[in-house]
């Protein structure tokens, strides 16, 4: 079973409770206990693996699930105001091949074109981190091996200022994902 925040898919409630030993109502319940509303994210995080002993990425789980749950965070969105999106494709291509289709401007163009990436930093095969447009936004991608031939990309795009333009960058991202797929196999 998936839950749903405001139309955002979460982790379902039942992996939680493999993971933790706990519901997300449970969790909840024992933050509202501890008057955790009133704190910041990675207090609330160190908190759930300090003093409940979660592993980090569960901890993390939960402060997002909570903060969206009690109206601190808005789908998509940071409580900083600002919201991000993600997308990911595997692709029957080598990670190097992958890497190079964001890297390299003239073959971005062929499946990106305008799209307005200035790389700021990358580690070949691993990582590449762009400014987006007018670099208000930040771009950051991974790339990971499955294989000789086969690679997974995945796009966080970041900082972005509404939830209209999120959802739109969203939808971007899987369009374009879709178009590199097309160009690296086809």
């Amino acid at each position: 079973m998936e839950t749903r925040d405001n139309g955002v898919a979460l982790t379902s409630d039942e992996a939680v409770r493999d993971a933790t030993g706990r519901s997300y109502e449970d969790w909840f319940r024992l933050l509202d206990e501890a008057d955790m509303s009133s704190r910041r994210h990675g207090e609330i995080a160190a908190a759930l693996t300090d003093e409940q002993g979660v592993d980090n990425w569960w901890a993390q789980t939960i402060t997002v699930g909570y903060e969206r749950a009690r109206g601190l965070r808005p789908a998509h969105g940071g409580r900083d105001g600002l919201f991000s999106v993600s997308a990911s494709k595997t692709l029957d291509v080598p990670v190097e091949r992958l890497f190079e289709a964001f890297t390299d401007e003239s073959v971005r163009e062929r499946w990106l074109p305008g799209g307005g990436l200035r790389e700021r930093t990358s580690q070949p095969g691993k990582s590449a981190r762009f400014d987006w447009g007018d670099g208000q936004t930040r771009v950051n991608v991974g790339f990971y091996p499955k294989g000789d031939a086969r690679s997974q990309v995945a796009v966080a795009h970041e900082r972005i200022a509404d939830a209209e333009t999120a959802e739109e960058m969203k939808q971007h991202w899987r369009e374009r994902l879709n178009a590199l797929t097309a160009l690296l196999e086809g």
